[in-house]
């Protein structure tokens, strides 16, 4: 059972405006949590515990507090829309409880300028790229391969900086799940972290390929996080059977020493309560008590609060 357990978030987001752009175009409020895309396709945002258009660092921390979770990882990406000045002033507000990520558009014409500004003057130390088909790179410009010269030119930039590289290579299947391509760019850079979101983003059909993926990406230098693995793997009911056996595969293949708790905080919450997040792992057979004290905190907190 947890009883003192410490826990970071290891994938959480705040949102200062629903600001989204994807596959379906800009994504814009309509009111109530709700947004609408430019080709008509409305979906929630915030869930509505929140009561409102944003989430702010007040509104994670009281859900943290109540699930006595330490600390959260603040990640970004194009579905809520790019908040990096929020995060940064979350972050400066609250040191002790949250890490940040910066995400930028490596197809920028000013790149250069966005970087100095990011990561030399705001001070961010990781980076989040969302790739995707749906709300990420792909959603907006055309297909390129993750080893190729716009993630070669952002991973060589983040391992000059000794930055952590977050990645989200979109669902599996998909024209941006490029398993071959993301072991090249880990391995071309051996120095830095890697983060792989959503343990590869796996429906509940993907399990051969979710084997074949993680063996091909036992890396050093690259861990993956949990957050939103009992979306993708749905329908399925909690204590999720379905999601604890591809965790599980996860640990025999990579190590309990590359998993790391996450929730996708706040869309999650639209789906289930947080503490069942933490309790359907915690509550498991699968893992030592060792393995998930390493899964809560340990391995997080080497990634993101220890890497400097």
């Amino acid at each position: 059972m947890r009883g003192s357990r410490k826990v970071i978030d290891s994938h959480a987001h705040v949102v200062q405006y629903i600001a989204g752009t994807g596959a379906g175009g800009e994504l814009r409020s309509i009111g109530n949590g709700m947004a609408l895309y430019a080709n008509g396709q409305i979906v929630r945002m915030i869930p509505e515990q929140f009561g409102g258009e944003c989430v702010t660092p007040e509104h994670l921390l009281q859900v943290m507090d109540e699930n006595r979770v330490e600390r959260a990882v603040l990640l970004q990406g194009n579905f809520y829309g790019f908040q990096n000045y929020y995060t940064h002033q979350a972050v400066r507000q609250y040191p002790d409880r949250f890490a940040g990520a910066a995400s930028y558009d490596p197809f920028s014409r000013d790149k250069e300028g966005i970087r100095r500004y990011l990561f030399e003057e705001l001070g961010f130390t990781i980076e989040k790229f969302e790739v995707s088909t749906g709300s990420g790179l792909m959603a907006i410009h055309s297909v390129f391969r993750l080893d190729g010269e716009i993630m070669d030119d952002a991973c060589s930039y983040a391992c000059e900086q000794g930055h952590v590289f977050v990645i989200d290579i979109g669902k599996c299947g998909s024209d941006s799940w490029q398993i071959p391509e993301l072991r090249n760019l880990v391995r071309r850079y051996p120095d830095m972290k890697f983060v792989a979101c959503h343990l590869l983003a796996p429906s509940d059909k993907d399990e051969e390929k979710l084997s074949r993926a993680l063996a091909m990406l036992q890396l050093p230098n690259l861990w993956f996080d949990l957050s939103s693995v009992v979306h993708n793997i749905r329908p399925d009911k909690y204590p999720y059977p379905k999601a604890l056996k591809y965790i599980e595969m996860a640990k025999q293949i990579v190590g309990a020493d590359k998993l790391m708790f996450g929730t996708d905080m706040p869309s999650a919450l639209k789906e289930d309560t947080y503490d069942r997040y933490i309790s359907y792992i915690d509550e498991s057979d699968i893992f030592t008590e060792q393995e998930k004290n390493m899964i809560f905190y340990e391995n997080a907190y080497n990634v993101y609060f220890n890497h400097k």
